[in-house]
């Protein structure tokens, strides 16, 4: 029997008990429609992670001090594990691999001009600090080396400061600002990051040299950490053992002994941020599967209530010349057919569900074509699988008993 033949009788038949078979396929509307749904969302996440990681810098290496934790071997009396600027210069001077590399010291504080106050973060570092994070500006200029060493009352102000601090209508650029009751000059407004990969407002900050923050806000001797741009990408590992290396040796550290600093590359961020988003699809992935399990019990119960309501018929298809092929192709034809609709419906449904929730909740969100797919291969998968059973059980029939049936 040709296959249009077949796909007439099923839609035919299908067509006799509507409501019947929409219930068949809501089991799958809804697995499809919420594995679209979840893929999307989780592909977004995973995007937007991305894009927040590539936003901390190209190639960079962080340094953090104290990172020994409990049980590591101290270092001999007389030194110290806080970073210092001579580690910055030892470590600019002999890693090979490093090609910008500034030390950081931050600060929560409140910020004011003109009657106008704002509490944001203050962080100072080399003018390095701004080709590390890839980082430009849409007015004014960054500050220079000459005010590093001169520890200069300048800064650069993020977009969320400057919108909260000077409103609309005021050029910030050359206008004076209080930190800490510090006056300091704006010299320049940075270009907009957006959310960081850990929720945060990376415009809501205030960069000025590390020699002003340092003496003048802090009044620290030692940063708090470091932060390294490596040549390329693939000289990220290099980079980070020539950074342990200098390190060890200026710390009089052993083979064995544990370091009281922490290494972080941008690689082992992106992955350990990866590999969360990637448990959660997987998770939410597999209770949308579930739903598609439910689903294809629900096709094999309606196929099963539908051999045993047309035995009579299958005994006369036999009985005027029909194989048993013919048969379980009808049948297992009728099952694929409900799956496909309700693939359909569940692909749009789960791609109109996922644009939705990205607009309401604020989340990215991306329908991708292989997730369209891999949703419509599980559908007809299920179609396949669960229609099996009842199709061979109408096919293997004997005719002699399917006509005396009531």
């Amino acid at each position: 029997m040709r296959l249009t033949s077949l796909l007439i009788l099923a839609l035919r038949s299908l067509s006799r008990n509507k409501l019947r078979s929409f219930l068949t396929m809501l089991g799958i509307i809804i697995g499809v429609g919420a594995v679209i749904a979840m893929l999307s969302v989780g592909q977004g996440a995973k995007d937007m992670v991305k894009t927040s990681i590539a936003g901390l810098g190209t190639n960079v290496i962080n340094v953090f001090a104290g990172g020994g934790g409990p049980g590591s071997v101290r270092t001999e009396a007389g030194t110290s594990s806080k970073l210092t600027e001579e580690d910055v210069e030892a470590i600019g001077r002999e890693a090979e691999a490093i090609r910008y590399i500034t030390p950081t010291a931050r600060s929560s504080a409140q910020i004011k001009y003109a009657g106008q106050n704002w509490r944001t973060s203050v962080y100072g570092a080399y003018p390095d600090y701004l080709l590390i994070r890839n980082w430009g500006l849409t007015a004014g200029a960054p500050y220079s080396t000459s005010d590093e060493r001169g520890a200069a009352k300048v800064a650069l102000i993020g977009q969320t400061v400057a919108k909260n601090l000077f409103g609309e209508g005021v050029d910030p650029i050359g206008q004076t600002i209080r930190i800490k009751n510090l006056p300091f000059k704006v010299v320049g407004v940075l270009e907009s990051k957006g959310q960081g990969s850990f929720g945060n407002d990376q415009d809501d900050i205030v960069i000025a040299p590390f020699s002003t923050v340092q003496k003048k806000l802090i009044g620290a001797t030692f940063a708090q950490t470091l932060i390294a741009s490596a040549v390329s990408e693939e000289s990220i590992p290099d980079a980070s053992a020539q950074i342990d290396d200098i390190l060890r040796r200026r710390f009089r550290l052993g083979p064995g002994d544990i370091p009281e600093y922490m290494i972080r590359t941008q690689t082992e961020i992106a992955q350990a941020a990866g590999s969360v988003s990637q448990t959660m699809t997987v998770l939410l992935s597999s209770i949308a599967g579930i739903s598609l399990l439910v689903g294809g019990i629900g096709i094999m119960n309606i196929m099963l209530v539908s051999v045993t309501e047309r035995t009579r018929e299958i005994g006369i298809r036999l009985a005027v010349g029909a194989k048993g092929r013919d048969i379980l192709l009808q049948f297992l034809v009728e099952a694929v057919v409900i799956s496909f609709c309700g693939g359909l419906i569940g692909i749009a449904i789960g791609a109109g569900a996922s644009t939705f929730l990205g607009s309401v909740q604020g989340w990215a969100v991306r329908v991708s074509p292989a997730s369209i797919i891999v949703a419509f291969a599980f559908s007809a998968a299920t179609g396949i699988f669960f229609g099996w059973y009842p199709a061979r059980k109408a096919a293997r029939l004997n005719p002699i008993d399917a006509l005396r049936y009531e």
